[in-house]
């Protein structure tokens, strides 16, 4: 017999969850002197969107991952590679396009090396990307000195690549677009069906034949990737190259994606919740900041949020669980 479609409870708890900090951020909203909400205002919607453009295009390959039961901590050092990448291409052949070719190419060879390593010797994507994190992070370092490559105002190269790149419409665009494509990914293709079934059952996907071992290598390359697009976005945003850029962004990025409702066990999740997720964080930290409430109090509540979402995804496999043995 047939059972009818399952509602995606983690979805649906992370949409309340937005709806919940959207309504608090309005209510706490500092006004203008003509009343106006200030979180309301267009200016800082638009805002709000555009900060969380890095760690959302980070979050859409860190889905694809966590999908797979793995997980890569070397995102926020790929992030600096890109950068270093970018800045170092800008100031020695003066061409935009080539400084984007070879941050994208370099990120998306990180991520390709990861997927390897993991998918060729089994060794656990945890210690993969952990060493990768420092060795990347490293290079970054080594690549520039350990300086950082400043981007000028002027009408140079570098002047320009950070002009465009820092556009509020083009940024908010560009997260738009890779959240589209990698939702049609992962939703309609051959690509994101294997990708699910691998982390739910990766024993069973392997007696289906199904390429695990090249699904997983794509994965981390696309997770690479976009790490390397947000560090563009990140050094036109700062005017600068910065080899220790992306501290702490892997965390942030998988915590948008646990918040959104996918299971770190793998095979559960939408690039949807994930959307949620990222705009749940970046609400609040823009509430937090509108009201003055420093940086450690932020820290604290998203500690406590990453922590509820975890728990909740818990509580509701267990309940399937149940559910299903009746």
């Amino acid at each position: 017999m047939l059972r009818p479609p399952r509602l995606n409870l983690s979805s649906l708890q992370s949409g309340l969850g937005l709806l919940i900090i959207v309504l608090l951020a309005i209510l706490t909203s500092p006004r203008t002197g003509a009343g106006d909400r200030i979180f309301l205002q267009a200016g800082n919607l638009t805002d709000i969107l555009r900060q969380v453009s890095e760690i959302g295009i980070m979050a859409v390959g860190m889905t694809l991952v966590i999908l797979t039961a793995g997980i890569d901590l070397s995102v926020g050092s790929t992030l600096a590679l890109s950068t270093s990448l970018a800045g170092l291409c800008l100031t020695s052949s003066g061409k935009i396009w080539l400084a984007i070719v070879c941050a994208l190419a370099g990120s998306a060879l990180v991520g390709a090396l990861n997927g390897l390593v993991i998918a060729n010797l089994r060794i656990q994507p945890f210690i993969v990307t952990l060493a990768s994190m420092i060795g990347v992070r490293g290079l970054a370092r080594r690549l520039t000195n350990n300086t950082n490559i400043d981007f000028g105002f002027g009408s140079d190269a570098g002047s320009v690549f950070a002009r465009l790149g820092s556009d509020k419409t083009t940024v908010i665009i560009m997260f738009a677009i890779v959240f589209a494509v990698f939702s049609v990914l992962l939703s309609l293709t051959v690509f994101g069906r294997r990708v699910r079934a691998i982390g739910d059952n990766q024993t069973a996907a392997l007696y289906a034949g199904l390429p695990i071992k090249r699904t997983k290598i794509y994965v981390y390359t696309w997770c690479g990737f976009l790490a390397g697009l947000a560090g563009i976005i990140y050094a036109a945003q700062n005017h600068q190259a910065n080899p220790n850029a992306g501290i702490s962004y892997e965390l942030e990025a998988i915590a948008a994606v646990v918040i959104g409702g996918t299971s770190l066990a793998g095979g559960k999740g939408s690039m949807t919740g994930t959307l949620i997720g990222t705009l749940i964080m970046g609400i609040l930290t823009n509430m937090l900041r509108l009201n003055n409430v420093d940086s450690n109090t932020e820290m604290m509540l998203k500690a406590v949020i990453i922590i509820a979402a975890v728990w909740i995804q818990q509580f509701n496999a267990a309940g399937f669980r149940k559910r299903e043995s009746t």
